[in-house]
């Protein structure tokens, strides 16, 4: 590294690990925020939840011995990895009674958990809190992936060694709007609407972005989605089968690159699990993201929300910034300042 850099935080993705391996030989804190159900099953050999959980493993196994892995408790192919760390652990996870909070609590050992609307840094009798209205990326505590994510930020922060101050100062300075993290749950304004933008692409994503699109006010929900040509059949359909149960209309669009799949199939697959959808009543299929994207703008009314699941994210974050801005215009344009204007 440069002498300059003074910490380094990567994201460790499963495809670089199975082409070239870590890119370092220990780390000081290891960070796995979820398996789930799984992504990309099916490829390169990792054909199971359990397989993907040994591969995502080896970053906890690369832990230096003064170091920590920051494990979620609530999923179990995560917390099962702490044996395999050299250093400690610090468990997270909202409920502080799940049994492995508890039993590491017990053992006077670092967790991070929820207290109704403050987060909690606990080491034996010692408590660290932070209040979910001073971590803006919760929304006071109402989006349940993001409340996970400052958590374990939290956590890997503690870790660190960074004093409380620093901690609380990062975590209310932190927004996630398009410029300082393009694609993760990017909210606007639009015609009086709601517009989300977020890259998420796996049925574990779906179901995090639909409990958090209920929690916002919406007349009218739409959503625009398309699926990776790599995915196997079943994840395709699955992603679908749960947004046809959240939202009024889907506006369906074909990726730039099909990842091996014939023209329209991933489009087909796509309506497939929408067939027995509980609350979808209009389905489109549209060629080309843009044009998915303008679709579902042009129908929006003041109180709408529309999800749109970006694949070209960069591209698709500037198109909407775009119509937004250009909405935007008509309105400047007729502003007139009382102090200068004249009556007749």
């Amino acid at each position: 590294l440069h002498p300059d850099v003074e910490a380094a935080v990567f994201e460790v993705a499963r495809g670089g690990v199975l082409r070239e391996g870590l890119g370092f030989d220990r780390c000081e804190v290891a960070v796995v925020t979820n398996i789930g159900s799984g992504d990309h099953l099916g490829l390169n050999y990792i054909t199971t939840v359990e397989d993907l959980a040994v591969l995502k493993r080896v970053i906890v196994r690369n832990v230096a011995e003064r170091g920590f892995a920051v494990l979620n408790a609530a999923d179990p192919n995560v917390a099962a990895m702490a044996p395999s760390c050299p250093g400690a652990t610090i468990f997270f996870t909202a409920d502080r009674q799940h049994p492995v909070m508890a039993t590491h609590r017990a053992q006077g050992k670092r967790t991070v958990y929820v207290d109704r609307d403050t987060l909690v840094a606990a080491e034996g009798s010692w408590r660290e809190r932070v209040a979910l209205r001073d971590v803006p990326i919760t929304r006071n505590g109402t989006l349940p992936f993001q409340v996970e994510n400052a958590m374990a930020a939290m956590a890997a922060a503690w870790a660190l060694g960074l004093d409380w101050d620093t901690v609380r100062s990062g975590l209310a300075s932190f927004k996630n709007d398009a410029a300082g993290v393009p694609g993760r749950f990017n909210l606007m304004a639009y015609r009086g609407a709601t517009v989300i933008a977020d890259y998420g692409h796996n049925t574990d994503a779906m179901k995090a972005l639909v409990a958090a699109v209920d929690t916002l006010p919406a007349k009218h929900r739409s959503v625009v989605i398309s699926g990776a040509g790599d995915r196997r059949d079943c994840d395709i359909r699955d992603q679908t089968a749960i947004l046809g149960e959240a939202f009024d209309d889907v506006v369906l669009y074909q990726d730039a690159a099909q990842r091996g799949r014939a023209d329209g199939e991933v489009m087909a697959l796509l309506r497939q699990g929408l067939s027995g959808a509980g609350r979808t009543r209009r389905i489109d299929e549209i060629r080309g993201e843009f044009t998915a994207i303008d679709t579902a703008l042009e129908r929006l009314r003041p109180g709408d929300l529309a999800l749109i699941l970006v694949d070209q994210v960069e591209e698709a974050l500037a198109h909407l910034a775009k119509r937004i801005a250009q909405e935007a215009e008509p309105a400047a344009a007729v502003t007139v300042d009382p102090a200068t204007a004249s009556a007749d």
